[in-house]
């Protein structure tokens, strides 16, 4: 589910699913604390971009 002003939806498709995990990936980049999502720290998106894995081990959907 992601939950949008309050009202959670439910992610019934892949697609939306990617959607979701790119808004959250992307977001220190648009904060500006980052210049690629893979570089903050904290995200998941090293384990997605690169042939690393992040902080915290993590289950590919």
């Amino acid at each position: 589910f992601w939950q949008q002003d309050n009202h959670p939806i439910e992610l019934s498709t892949n697609e939306m699913i990617d959607q979701r995990l790119n808004y959250l990936h992307e977001n220190p980049v648009t904060a500006g604390l980052v210049t690629e999502a893979q570089y903050y720290k904290y995200s998941s998106a090293v384990d997605y971009y690169e042939e690393r894995e992040g902080l915290v081990p993590i289950m590919f959907m």
